[in-house]
């Protein structure tokens, strides 16, 4: 119900709405570089769709130049379980067909038409799961017809700026985390897969069976230096959005590795010790849907947690190195060598893809001189340590954020008062 007397108008009055459609993909031609091709799986990157899978040449925005969307357009997902998760546009871009787009008029802001969408997730769910089909669909005719509290244009600019302000200092947070990670991989690159490590013009190759590698080195199994732990089986009754502890599952990994907060259930079901997780502790997909390839054998740091501990899904591994394996080489191992995207490939299955444990710990790889590592890892171990907390940082923001988000919607914080950005 709106509030401050604000009144309700259908989403269809708030601009020209855009049903996004894929190109044919036996046309390689249509795809290139020149486009942002927005998908669902693009929708969790923060407010604008900076970076997407894919991407239409000038071909291709020519055969969809109809449904062109301009700079800070509004794109709602509205088909499938991703259904109502918003993202707005940065630059001239294309949707799918999950996608419906609102191209805002005079009538509203499209910051504040973004934040206030992003409220209304489990509503637009509800609706296109009100359909009766096994998918749910929210077709542009009931999406058009969603309504809208709309207070005047000065106030709806004056909540889209206190959002984006917190959105701001996150967005600024995550690329300072990007450099970091560019820093670590690129040290990681140029010592162990280059082999230009300090001191390497005394070190000459030598044959191995993974071909030449420095003198000194050696040809191991990672299950000869690291150990992996298979995480809990669950039930849906046993996760809950609150209580119990932090659930890591699939939706905790990035598609090219590394930790999602935002996928984090609380778990409330019987554990034993293997299946615990702490701040720092390496985790691994071995399990995934086919559709989203990219997660299996990606890996991820635990983050600082809020609680001691949590628990981890039997859709991942924990990975524990040996005495003498530093945490911070392991890590740069899984994330920053080709050993990803070698042990997917033994990945199988029809409609879910299982990597077998065995797979990962029977991987060979060259294994640098002990004291070699720990230099690295000396480099490397406060770079993860920065990032947790820059990480840490970005979740307080976004709580705040998100705490804030229905009250200035709902008139419920009047605009008068003084409201700090963390």
């Amino acid at each position: 119900m709106a509030t401050c007397n604000w009144p309700e108008l259908r989403i269809g009055d708030l601009g020209e709405v855009f049903t996004g459609r894929t190109p044919p993909t036996e046309r390689s031609s249509y795809f290139g570089k020149d486009f942002p091709f927005i998908t669902p799986g693009d929708m969790h990157q923060g407010v604008y769709a900076r970076e997407t899978q894919r991407s239409l040449s000038h071909e291709g925005a020519e055969l969809l130049k109809r449904i062109k969307l301009p700079a800070n357009s509004v794109c709602v997902s509205c088909i499938g379980w991703q259904m109502g998760e918003v993202v707005m546009t940065d630059r001239p871009s294309f949707s799918n067909q999950q996608i419906n787009t609102i191209v805002p008029n005079r009538r509203v802001d499209a910051s504040f038409l973004y934040y206030s969408l992003r409220t209304r997730k489990q509503e637009l769910l509800s609706l296109g799961s009100a359909t009766g089909v096994r998918t749910p669909i929210l077709n542009k005719s009931s999406f058009c017809d969603t309504k809208v509290v709309v207070p005047p244009l000065p106030v709806q600019q004056r909540i889209a700026g206190i959002l984006s302000a917190y959105d701001e200092l996150i967005e600024n947070s995550l690329r300072r985390i990007k450099i970091l990670e560019s820093m670590a991989r690129a040290l990681y690159r140029e010592w162990f897969v280059h082999f230009r490590f300090p001191g390497h013009e005394n070190h000459p190759r030598v044959a191995s069976p993974l071909g030449e590698i420095p003198q000194g080195w050696e040809v191991k199994k990672l299950g000869e230096v690291a150990t992996t732990f298979r995480g809990r089986s669950y039930r849906s009754v046993d996760l809950a959005d609150e209580g119990g502890l932090p659930f890591l599952n699939l939706k905790c990994l990035d598609r090219d590795g590394g930790f999602r907060r935002s996928g984090l259930k609380r778990y409330t079901g019987e554990f034993k010790d293997i299946h615990i997780a702490k701040k720092g502790d390496i985790v691994m997909a071995v399990t995934d849907m086919t559709q989203e390839r990219r997660i299996v054998a990606r890996a991820a740091l635990v983050p600082t947690l809020d609680n001691e501990f949590g628990i981890f899904s039997m859709d991942l591994v924990r990975i524990e190195p040996k005495p003498g394996l530093p945490k911070a080489f392991l890590y740069s191992f899984l994330r920053y060598s080709s050993f990803a995207d070698e042990v997917k490939q033994h990945a199988n299955g029809a409609n879910v893809l299982h990597l077998s444990p065995d797979r990962v710990t029977d991987y060979r790889f060259t294994a640098p001189p002990t004291d070699l590592m720990n230099r690295f890892a000396s480099f490397v171990a406060p770079i993860v340590e920065e990032i947790d907390t820059l990480a840490n940082k970005i979740e307080n923001l976004r709580r705040t954020r998100d705490l804030l988000l229905p009250r200035l919607l709902s008139g419920q914080i009047p605009l008068s008062e003084e409201v700090g950005y963390g």
